[in-house]
């Protein structure tokens, strides 16, 4: 669905002399891709879904011979659609070249990445890797929005263009990066010596054109080991954990209670039948078991989400009238009222002391808590945050330890190893192609006078110059990257090979 957009025929466009129509060729070669490659691009992303290629310890995409694998495939793929291969180790360059090019041809960047975030299997009715179609056009599959269905559009955009004749006066080179959701030095590395495009998309986001995108940040510490004495069977709070990764809301979390009365499990029982999670209680040798189930999302989006970590706590939060008592100090416990302190249910850092802001354009900085693990020291808790413009890193470093510390003198309760990231956002003004995406994006969706937009998300676009982001989402969807059972649909994946064969056309065109 479109959101808070009008929607009318393409001639409305014209209101804005801006935004002009595509080009009669543009049109065509969009009519030609979807006519000759709806299908084929299905067959090649579930190609390349197939391939698990997250983040191994111990292993990179030069050493990793499932990424050497997936490689070889795209390559052969590309090559059987007439397109130029180069392999970097970590980028893949895919190219169609105009005729008598040379080095000093001009580009369009085209950025895009091969690795994907983590699945958990269990969560799924099938493998992660195997892409499967649903009843309603659904094409399920880790990766299948976050980066592979946008790759598999880019090839047979150009395989269009190709096919058409159609005479450029730029190249047009995708760029395929295979560390972008855990590692972008490499990226860094490779751009020094890289003759980047000077007019790029990445189509890593959302429509109608992204030129503003939070920066992707992290507070972790460590709440240590502590466990108070307590008298013979008074209930104790003993394990607290959840999250699969740092960037995506936790649909799993799971809590245990050692000697557990009947009226504790009774209270405990009639709040989860008031919470959005579905809490699970069982029995086992080490006591009371929670299990909660929220829902996954993209942590740059987590009003999508349903935080199983965040209202697992709020379900074990001490009752004013006693039913759920004040539990004994135990490393579980205090990561529990650290969370409800300071976090709570909330999206936007509202109980982190004074650190929420907000930007007019970019909207609210958000804060989610995605991952607790235990380790040596004891449990460890990892904040994702997206930050809006408007603050300087140094601000929020005051403001965030400020937060913490209060907590701390409050509680006398204490954590250690606090560590904090402030990612830089991003915002393009004056790129030179802004009014061509949102001309291609207003013809092929009928909306009258789009604008651009910012995301919570943090991409690779902020690497390159001129970047701004040009799908593979549409406004107002759910977007399904990092969350499980991510997927995108049929219809979405053919309106985007329109679209971007239509922009590519309009770009490589430019003088």
């Amino acid at each position: 669905m479109l959101s808070q957009m009008s929607v009318a025929s393409g001639a409305d466009l014209q209101q804005n002399p801006k935004l002009n129509a595509p080009s009669e060729a543009a049109l065509a070669a969009a009519h030609y891709a979807v006519t000759h490659f709806e299908t084929a691009q299905i067959d090649t992303l579930k190609t390349l879904v197939s391939y698990d290629t997250r983040a191994r310890d111990g292993l990179t995409p030069e050493t990793d011979p499932v990424f050497a694998d997936f490689k070889r495939a795209l390559g052969v793929k590309a090559r059987m659609l007439g397109l130029e291969v180069e392999d970097h180790g970590y980028v893949m360059l895919i190219s169609l070249s105009p005729e008598g090019a040379s080095a000093s041809t001009k580009k369009v960047g085209v950025i895009t990445h091969g690795d994907v975030q983590p699945a958990d299997a269990g969560l799924w009715p099938q493998s992660p890797y195997e892409l499967t179609e649903t009843s309603d056009g659904r094409l399920v599959g880790r990766g299948a929005e976050d980066d592979k269905g946008p790759i598999a559009t880019a090839l047979y955009a150009m395989k269009a263009i190709k096919d058409s004749a159609i005479p450029l006066k730029r190249r047009i080179e995708l760029v395929v990066y295979m560390a972008e959701e855990s590692d972008w030095e490499p990226l860094e590395a490779f751009l020094k010596t890289y003759d980047a495009a000077d007019i790029n998309i990445t189509l890593d986001a959302e429509y109608p054109v992204v030129t503003g995108e939070k920066g992707w940040s992290q507070i972790k510490l460590t709440v240590p080991k502590v466990m108070a004495k307590v008298a013979e069977g008074t209930p104790v709070l003993t394990l607290f954990e959840g999250g699969s990764f740092a960037s995506q809301i936790p649909q799993q979390a799971r809590a245990v209670i050692k000697h557990p009365t009947p009226a504790l499990i009774a209270a405990l029982k009639a709040r989860a039948s008031s919470l959005p999670i579905k809490a699970d209680f069982t029995q086992a040798s080490d006591g009371l078991v929670i299990e909660a189930t929220g829902k996954a999302a993209h942590s740059s989006t987590p009003e999508d989400g349903i935080n199983a970590v965040a209202y697992l706590a709020s379900l074990l939060a001490p009752a004013a009238e006693g039913a759920i008592p004040d539990w004994p100090m135990t490393t579980a416990a205090v990561t529990v009222d650290f969370l409800n302190s300071l976090v709570g249910d909330g999206l936007y850092g509202e109980k982190f002391g004074k650190l929420g802001y907000r930007d007019e354009f970019m909207g609210p900085m958000t804060l989610a808590p995605t991952l607790i693990t235990y380790g040596a020291d004891g449990a460890e808790l990892t904040l994702n945050l997206r930050r809006p413009v408007g603050r300087t890193p140094e601000e929020l470093d005051t403001l965030a330890h400020a937060a913490i510390e209060a907590w701390q003198q409050a509680k006398g309760m204490q954590v250690t190893n606090i560590e904090t990231y402030w990612g830089t956002p991003m915002l393009v003004k004056d790129a030179p192609h802004l009014d061509t995406l949102l001309g291609v994006y207003g013809h092929f969706t009928h909306t009258v006078n789009p604008k651009p937009v910012a995301i919570g998300g943090s991409t690779n676009a902020k690497l390159f110059p001129n970047a701004l982001s040009f799908g593979p989402a549409m406004p107002g969807v759910e977007y399904t990257g990092h969350s499980e059972l991510e997927f995108i649909t049929k219809a979405q994946l053919k309106l985007n090979l329109q679209m971007y064969t239509a922009a590519l056309v309009e770009l490589a065109q430019r003088p």
